[in-house]
């Protein structure tokens, strides 16, 4: 049998298969609240095992990018609890990730047109966010220069997490995920080329790691460890995202430190067709042996490799993200063996013309017409 469309127990939560939906960013909530679109957009890909949803600022600090969705206000939890019931009704799970975009913003989207927020000042070059070119036009943009956080504000963006984490449960979320990867707040902070503070906060591995940890214990305070998923990009280089000294010793440490804490998951994204990094030989197998609860694997896996990593053990669940586009019977087509839709990559982002365009009018797959 094929272990990827087998049932799998997630710290008590009983999900279908071994498929996830990746998180994937849409930019479709004009209001920044999720709507009725939001809740059919998701209900129709419910058949995976586990649905993330895209990356939901904790604040509007926090976000990086115009028409993203929020999970910090009495509205948009409202609107969740919509994507919720709707997931729920067709027998799905669902995981909101939670996001603070850090360094990676402009001073157009964030509160009194102030500068973003970083562990140091730091700038993120060679790469843009989606924000104001100039009022009433949005577009691609520089990231502005951030000021680095004080470490009362450190630990104001830790509650901040603790409030959204919070308000997706009372939304009906079946746990949430931390935005760790991709070049984010967190990832900012454990990077010694973007990090250079020299505080408790700064220089050493376990100083570096400190702020994830602590929020990551704080929320567990709030909700439960087993509610908390985890997602990683190691050795990624999306949004400038550059080498540094010891970078194989951070993924390790981190990996024994949250083996430690009895976690929904970690979520490791592989993407080295996008971040132009080669993941290190035999890294998947020392990160299985440091941290050894609930893996998931994403970036560019097709039916089989998915499969053939199944069977080899070091991954448990396998997280999809382009094919659910174009296909919200992905788990279906597969397990058929019908044929995957294209996707229009134009429509991946954005708010131009329809909305539903290329978001929730790919049709599911009609076998009889196909006889």
């Amino acid at each position: 049998m094929n272990q990827l469309f087998t049932p799998f127990d997630l710290s008590g939560i009983s999900l279908a298969n071994r498929v996830v939906m990746a998180p994937m960013t849409r930019t479709r909530t004009l209001q920044n609240n999720p709507d009725e679109l939001t809740a059919l957009y998701y209900a129709q890909r419910a058949s995976a095992g586990l649905l993330i949803t895209e990356g939901l600022p904790v604040s509007d600090e926090g976000r990086g990018y115009l028409y993203t969705p929020g999970i910090y206000s009495e509205v948009q939890g409202e609107g969740w609890r919509a994507v919720t019931d709707a997931v729920h009704a067709k027998g799905g799970k669902i995981f909101a990730q939670l996001w603070h975009v850090g360094r990676m913003s402009h001073v157009s989207i964030q509160p009194g047109n102030a500068a973003p927020v970083g562990p140091s000042t730091v700038a993120a070059e060679n790469t843009t966010v989606y924000a104001w070119i100039e009022p009433g036009k949005a577009g691609p943009v520089l990231p502005s220069v951030p000021r680095a956080l004080t470490v009362d504000e450190i630990a104001r963006v830790t509650a901040d997490f603790v409030h959204a984490a919070k308000v997706a449960i009372e939304a009906g979320f079946d746990g949430i995920e931390i935005m760790a990867a991709n070049g984010f707040l967190f990832d900012q902070f454990l990077s010694s080329a973007v990090n250079t503070r020299t505080d408790q906060y700064g220089g050493s591995i376990a100083n570096r790691q400190r702020f994830l940890l602590e929020t990551i214990d704080a929320i567990a305070a709030a909700i439960g460890s087993s509610k908390i998923g985890v997602r990683f990009s190691p050795f990624g280089r999306l949004y400038d995202m550059r080498a540094y000294a010891d970078e194989a010793q951070v993924w390790s440490s981190m990996a024994e430190a949250l083996n430690t804490r009895k976690l929904s998951y970690v979520h490791l994204n592989y993407q080295p067709t996008i971040t132009a990094a080669e993941v290190p030989a035999g890294f998947g197998a020392k990160f299985r042996q440091d941290y050894q609860g609930t893996l998931i694997g994403a970036g560019g896996f097709t039916q089989e490799l998915a499969s053939s990593e199944l069977e080899k053990g070091d991954l448990d669940l396998i997280a999809f993200g382009m094919p659910f586009i174009s296909n919200p019977d992905l788990v279906e087509r597969m397990q058929n063996g019908w044929p995957l839709a294209d996707s229009d990559r134009s429509t991946y982002y954005g708010v131009s013309g329809a909305l539903s365009q290329g978001y929730t009018d790919y049709p599911t797959y009609n076998a009889a017409s196909e006889r």
